[in-house]
């Protein structure tokens, strides 16, 4: 390594970025292009019994109207990727008369601008013959179900025997949990732009797996994988929501189709709001029974999420429970409970962000009935084993991320009793959780190439939606070739390049940074190979194990030999050179070892005690997430999903009218999300964690883990200030009014 990795190293797409240079998926423009507006339905549940788009065909600038009527039958063969929904089917859209949620569309306008198409989509008369949905999961009439993509072997982890009653000898809680449905509302909206060549189809489009958008409009069409290129450069935040298409980018193509030339659609923000999924609202039961001196001797964990009735989707609520502490006996359940909603999807840290909110608060209450420090009791029951799957962990340094986040945090200070620490007239609180993120992997495919002059490119399908893939591969990349990194230009977000995994589940360092790791070695070898081959080279015989790539130049082990990598470009014919490869691991490291990234969140929130306002002053994160490749990034990555976890506590919650399904607060007005007067001093380090097994980059992702554990945290934060146990999150003023 030549020292790029692990340096805080500046974005390389930043200037781009302050300058308007960098263009997101609304950003590109087609000649002659057109412009569609999705209608939504205005029912929950029913059928579309007519449309009139007569009365809108004749509208100034209108080229015509999409609806189940003259749309074409598309062909929607199989294709369901890891990251969609294990049951169920996609929607059909304007397939068919049925409405199956609230927003579903019902129909697309396109026309010569944007205001003639929305304009149209407006005065659209539509009429329903509506039936009354069920959307709340507290429904009588909702009944919950196993995934079927799990099975019960999967839906359920039992070992000991966690359903026999707690012995009197020891202390139990008891306690419900739920989260409000959330949405990710990013800066940049969805949007897809369409355009129909000989050749096939391009789409300009928000997408954080291009690949996977290649191959889904492919099955919908029935085309090729290789007639549809998608492009994606940059994604202005996603957070989850653009990992899957949507209905929206079949509804661009098909426009693109009817109108003959590209098209651009655009969602609103309230259609984001239905159109494009959203953390499932979650409810909760957790049982812990300790003996007096804090050992867990039974956890029982039932988790329940909503999902659509046309898909499933499922996230890992209560698999975190199974393997963070050492417990004889524990039972968790997920369970899912089928409404007339839109199928909901990965939103940041899904799954454990909820999970571990239930635990964790259920963690502080036994603390609390303990008369026991929070983490002295966590210490008490750390494990150096998965005791779920009975395999050891690749590396765990939950020790250390306690040890670390409470002495910067100055936990020591804290004082047991709730309501007794005080500034001034304030009231303060100060609560911690345990985090954990598992650590995922998939293979990946990176090329990279030398040109004339010994500048490189390196091409691979990736995504960047923030967190700075640009930056982070062109140091993996710069380091392994051994050259400067104003001398790597790395490009991603076209679907043309080698296959990678989605840009979610903290997977993108280990996985594509891997496979760009090996893109650089394998150009090296093919170099070497070329050279070897060439006549007359001062390099010929030379043992390859003797060689090394550094300062920009290829050097034997005295340093007597010294070629720049121009001069190898020069000698083997002058013409670029590049090499496809794969980025991989031990394949039986995920059945050898437990892997996950690690952290402990430290929470100090102020409250007055008057009206009970509430503000986060401070908060600490300590993590082990592997190798750090660039901690500027790094601390970034954090510092946003710390943001969120206030958001997931403190403000975030989708509403819905009973009534028809519709999101009442579908608006960044009355959808409340923290901006910069609500954030106070966020301290963010890191333990080291580097994992020999999980990767050939020893990284783990930061990702997720960020927001994990930060709602559960100032949840016990404000019980430490108050005295108020609110198990449902958000927490907001009139809930403490209320009196818990």
């Amino acid at each position: 390594m030549n020292g790029f990795v692990g340096m805080p190293a500046p974005r390389v797409d930043g200037r781009d970025k302050v300058t308007g240079a960098a263009r997101y998926a609304a950003d590109f423009q087609r000649p002659g292009q057109a412009y569609a507006v999705v209608v939504g339905a205005t029912v929950g549940l029913g059928r579309v019994a007519s449309i009139d788009t007569e009365a809108v065909a004749g509208m100034s600038g209108v080229i015509g109207v999409l609806t189940h009527r003259n749309a074409p039958r598309l062909a929607y063969r199989a294709h369901r990727s890891f990251i969609d929904p294990g049951a169920g089917e996609r929607l059909h859209v304007l397939q068919d008369e049925h409405v199956r949620f609230h927003g579903q569309p019902v129909a697309v306008v396109i026309a010569r601008t944007p205001d003639s198409a929305e304009h149209a989509a407006m005065a659209l008369p539509v009429r329903y013959e509506a039936d009354t949905p069920i959307v709340d999961p507290h429904d009588p009439g909702v009944a919950a179900i196993v995934p079927t993509a799990f099975g019960p072997e999967r839906a359920d982890h039992r070992r000991g025997e966690p359903e026999a009653a707690p012995g009197t000898d020891l202390v139990t809680i008891r306690a419900d949990y739920e989260i409000a449905r959330q949405n990710h509302t990013p800066i940049e909206l969805h949007a897809t732009t369409a355009e129909w060549r000989d050749d096939g189809l391009t789409l300009w489009s928000k997408s954080q797996f291009v690949a996977n958008e290649r191959d889904e409009i492919a099955a919908v069409f029935g085309l090729a994988p290789d007639q549809v290129q998608v492009v994606c450069p940059y994604v202005g935040g996603a957070f989850g929501t653009s990992l899957r298409t949507w209905p929206h980018v079949v509804l661009a193509a098909m426009a693109a189709r009817l109108a003959g030339c590209a098209v651009k659609l655009v969602l609103s923000r309230r259609q984001t709001f239905h159109a494009t999924g959203y953390r499932p609202r979650s409810m909760q039961h957790v049982e812990l029974s300790a003996t007096p001196d804090g050992q867990l001797r039974r956890i029982v964990h039932e988790g329940h999420g909503e999902t659509s009735r046309f898909e499933e989707f499922t996230e890992a609520m209560t698999s975190a429970t199974s393997y963070l502490y050492a417990c004889p006996n524990v039972l968790t359940r997920y369970r899912l409970r089928p409404l007339d909603v839109s199928t909901p999807t990965h939103m940041r840290g899904p799954g454990e962000a909820s999970g571990i909110y239930a635990l964790e608060c259920a963690m502080d209450e036994l603390a609390h009935a303990l008369e026991m420090d929070p983490v002295d009791l966590r210490r008490r029951n750390e494990t150096s084993r998965d005791e779920g799957r009975d395999l050891p962990f690749s590396s765990r340094s939950m020790l250390a991320c306690y040890d670390m986040g409470a002495e910067r945090f100055g936990w020591s200070r804290r004082e047991r009793k709730p309501g007794s620490m005080r500034d001034g007239r304030l009231l303060l609180g100060w609560g911690m959780a345990a985090s954990t993120y598992p650590v995922f992997f998939a293979p990946a495919g990176a090329r990279a190439r030398i040109l004339p002059g010994g500048r490189f490119e390196i091409e691979a399908a990736a995504s960047d939606m923030g967190p700075g893939t640009y930056t982070s591969m062109t140091q993996v990349a710069a380091d392994a070739l051994g050259v400067p990194m104003d001398s790597v230009r790395f490009c991603l977000g076209d679907s043309r390049y080698p296959a990678t995994p989605p840009h979610g589940g903290s997977m993108t360092m280990a996985s594509v940074g891997s496979a760009v790791l090996a893109a650089c070695r394998a150009l090296q070898e093919e170099l070497l190979r070329q050279l070897e081959q060439a006549s007359g080279t001062p390099l010929t015989g030379e043992a390859t194990h003797r060689l090394s790539w550094r300062d920009g130049m290829l050097a034997d082990a005295q340093g007597s030999l010294a070629m720049p990598y121009a001069q190898v470009l020069e000698r083997i014919g002058g013409r670029p050179v590049e090499a496809t490869a794969t980025g991989g691991r031990d394949p039986a490291a995920g059945e050898r070892f437990s892997m996950h990234a690690w952290g402990a969140v430290f929470v100090e929130i102020a409250i007055d005690p008057d009206v009970y306002t509430m503000k986060v002053r401070r908060m600490v994160g300590a993590y082990d997430a592997g190798r750090i490749v660039n901690p500027r990034l790094a601390r970034s990555q954090c510092v946003g999903g710390m943001i969120g976890g206030i958001g997931m506590a403190l403000m975030e919650a989708t509403a819905l009218d009973r009534r028809d399904g519709r999101p009442v607060n579908a608006h960044m007005a009355d959808y409340l999300m923290p901006v910069n007067r609500d954030i106070g001093d966020i301290d963010v380090c890191f333990v080291d964690g580097h994992d020999a097994h999980a990767n050939p980059l020893g990284v783990k992702g930061l990702g997720e883990i960020a927001l994990v554990g930060v709602a559960p945290a100032i949840a016990n934060a404000v019980f430490h200030a108050t005295g108020k146990r609110l198990r449902n999150l958000p927490i907001r003023i009139e809930h403490l009014l209320e009196g818990g």
